[in-house]
């Protein structure tokens, strides 16, 4: 485990994978994890950050992000 120093949040940016699922990665922290459906996603990333961080310095608040790219025809 890693210590950062006690943050109230961390923020992670999701994307959907071109294979279907969806990936997300954290801007503070070296954390990637990726899932097929939204409610694996939601426990990868809390198991995530938990690996990550030291017992107690986790941060007490998960931010996702989700970014969203539409194609149209002209």
């Amino acid at each position: 485990m890693i210590s950062k120093g006690h943050l109230n949040e961390i923020l992670f940016l999701v994307e959907t994978a071109l294979e279907g699922g969806f990936s997300a990665k954290a801007f503070a922290a070296d954390i990637f994890t990726e899932a097929d459906d939204l409610p694996s996603l939601h426990e990868r990333v809390r198991g995530a950050v938990r690996c990550h961080f030291d017992a107690g310095q986790a941060p007490k608040l998960i931010r996702l992000h989700f970014t969203h790219d539409e194609v149209i025809a002209a």
